[in-house]
């Protein structure tokens, strides 16, 4: 089968019939007409569409203003890796809690990752996308065809470390809703609970 109907077109670039049409009209595809005038899609059209971007992105966070000198260090490596691989790159940066699912720039990445727009994504290590949850956007990768680099594989901290950074940062989140309300109470429990978490 050469020709696809609009459903047929959307299900295998993964988009909407209504995008399809939008695509159309901004001259990003090409659609044939049936003798009934219905649209059809040639296949190998779509499909050179769909694998001829070759965008890599850089994504790079922290999770506060004080890091903001780590940031840039981040930015720097992924900046240096995909210039000496020759690829076309654009580096997102998000500032942020890594239990943040509403980041900008992870939204705008996920975007990015979900309309076949990204051929490869470039870390520099693997909790920068999220604390928790990284493998999720790793099997949206997967599944849209966009290749993952892990720059820090063997930097990597340990199981310990990482559980005592996972727990330092679920106290933060927390404490920051309890200060508000008998907060000397709650920031000697948090204080507590924070020491507790660095001897794991």
């Amino acid at each position: 089968m050469s020709s696809l109907t609009p459903q047929e077109a959307a299900t295998l670039l993964g988009v909407t019939v209504k995008t399809l049409h939008r695509w159309e009209l901004n001259g990003k595809i090409r659609a044939s007409r049936t003798a009934g005038g219905h649209r059809r899609y040639d296949i190998v059209d779509l499909i050179g569409n769909k694998s001829g971007n070759e965008l890599t992105v850089g994504y790079a966070r922290v999770s506060s203003h004080d890091q903001k000198d780590y940031l840039n260090r981040q930015v720097l490596v992924l900046e240096s890796y995909c210039a000496k691989q020759g690829w076309e790159f654009e580096i997102i940066q998000d500032l942020g809690s890594g239990m943040n699912y509403k980041k900008k720039g992870l939204i705008r990445l996920i975007k990015l990752i979900t309309s076949y727009q990204v051929e490869r994504l470039v870390l520099t290590h693997k909790d920068r996308l999220l604390r928790f949850g990284s493998d999720l956007i790793f099997t949206l990768c997967e599944s849209f065809g966009t290749e993952v680099i892990i720059l820090n594989r063997s930097d990597d901290s340990t199981f310990e470390e990482d559980l005592a950074a996972d727990v330092l940062e679920i106290i933060t989140v927390f404490s920051a809703r309890l200060y508000g309300s008998r907060s000397h109470k709650n920031k000697k429990i948090v204080d507590e609970l924070r020491e507790v978490a660095k001897k794991l």
